[in-house]
């Protein structure tokens, strides 16, 4: 009887999930502006139920677009008819996102998590397991690191940061954040990384523990808890928070464009069905007023890094205005140096700038909010890869990303304590 009700709950779990199969992932590359216009107008058929990782934006850069099976033959049609030229990144969607369960499945079954030497840091992790590690890494070194509960999201799961001091209130600090699109995996296993790092290296790396020595580090790993526990649960490419948008059946804002910043300019949707609705208010989700409450309160932020993925770009203020920062060209100084640091590992190319000049125009984000608050080195990075994986990027990229993204981290945070403001 036992083996008949774990059967069914195994069947419930798994056709309770989102599935894509025969779903494929195209590359568009645009010619012109107007290829660009019919393709965000194809944005706004919301029938054909399309999720565009990379939208629409400049004929010099393409265009990557998630195709439900069903869609597939009109969206075609629809590319060849005005003569647009694509390619098929991904044949089928459910196969890799087949073939990653597989690979947390296995190391799920062999992992024995005693500790945080013994966490397997090259798989994914579900919520759960990465609140458990948190928890051992601040058990294990009390002395350092500590957690802090900043809040609680729509469906009431606590928000954590993990704090890195050697004492004082108030210190200057630095920021980084993972997750704040949940889908996007590859960001939160860095966090990971890049957190028992910096409690293993202190005290051993002369630059780490002269950071800490004067400096705090703050980091969320988890920055969008309902939508990561959604993309394990329920559906993978799942993006925006879970909250409930009245008039709407849609779930969800887009966090990264809740800020105060420019909200509700252009770059942001007002429909509750995008992937990048701007929701009903500045910091209307409890994610991003956490942040900004916690921000605010403590005063003495020197760098703020959000971390993001995929693309392989490293970008700074502003995206909501052409208006250039008053720091810019600092900004790019620094943002060359780091990215330059990053490819020495691996040689992974990395573009630069502004948020406007580099992607495209995109209100109500994260670092435009925190450099207007007087946080000056404040940056995105966008991580692996470049499009062949997108947001299923396989797993034992998980630690080269994190390695040469931590290259990048540490010029910055070195530049940051160099040159205090």
């Amino acid at each position: 009887m036992k083996g008949v009700i774990f059967f069914s709950a195994l069947l419930v779990a798994v056709f309770s999930q989102k599935i894509f199969v025969g779903d494929q992932v195209l590359r568009i590359a645009t010619k012109d502006v107007e290829q660009i216009t019919l393709l965000k107008d194809l944005e706004e058929l919301e029938h054909l139920e399309l999720d565009f990782w990379k939208g629409p934006t400049h004929p010099d850069f393409p265009t990557d677009v998630h195709v439900p099976f069903a869609s597939l033959q009109a969206v075609k049609v629809f590319l060849e008819s005005n003569n647009i030229q694509y390619s098929i990144m991904i044949d089928n969607l459910q196969s890799i996102v087949e073939e990653e369960k597989i690979q947390i499945s296995r190391s799920r079954s062999t992992e024995q998590m005693r500790n945080t030497n013994s966490f397997n840091y090259a798989s994914y992790h579900t919520l759960d397991e990465i609140y458990s590690w948190m928890d051992m890494l601040v058990s294990e070194q009390s002395n350092l690191v500590s957690k802090i509960h900043i809040g609680s999201t729509f469906e009431n799961r606590p928000i954590y940061i993990l704090k890195f001091s050697t004492g004082g209130t108030k210190r200057p600090a630095i920021w980084i954040d993972t997750g704040i699109h949940s889908r996007e995996w590859v960001t939160q296993a860095s966090g990971i990384w890049m957190a028992k790092k910096i409690a293993t290296d202190y005290g051993k790396d002369a630059f780490i523990t002269s950071i800490l020595n004067e400096m705090d580090i703050f980091i969320e790993i988890v920055t969008n808890p309902d939508g990561f526990y959604f993309t394990h649960t329920k559906n993978r490419m799942w993006r925006k928070t879970r909250s409930t948008n009245s008039g709407s059946s849609c779930v969800g804002v887009d966090p990264n464009r809740n800020w105060d910043a420019g909200f509700g300019g252009a770059g942001a949707s007002s429909n509750p069905c995008s992937e990048t609705y701007r929701g009903p208010r500045a910091n209307s989700e409890s994610e991003v007023k956490s942040i900004v409450d916690f921000v605010k309160s403590h005063g003495n932020f020197k760098a703020f890094i959000s971390i993001h993925s995929y693309s392989q770009m490293l970008l700074y203020p502003y995206g909501y205005t052409k208006t250039p920062v008053a720091d810019q060209q600092e900004l790019h100084n620094l943002a060359k140096k780091a990215i330059d640091a990053l490819s020495t590992l691996y040689g992974t190319s990395y573009r630069y700038g502004s948020i406007i000049n580099t992607i495209y125009q995109a209100s109500g984000g994260t670092i435009d909010w925190t450099y207007n608050q007087g946080i000056k080195y404040s940056y995105t990075f966008e991580l692996r890869d470049t499009g062949r994986y997108g947001f299923i990027l396989p797993a034992n990229q998980i630690i080269p990303t994190a390695q040469e993204t931590w290259l990048a981290i540490k010029t910055i945070m070195e530049h940051t304590y160099n040159n205090p403001y």
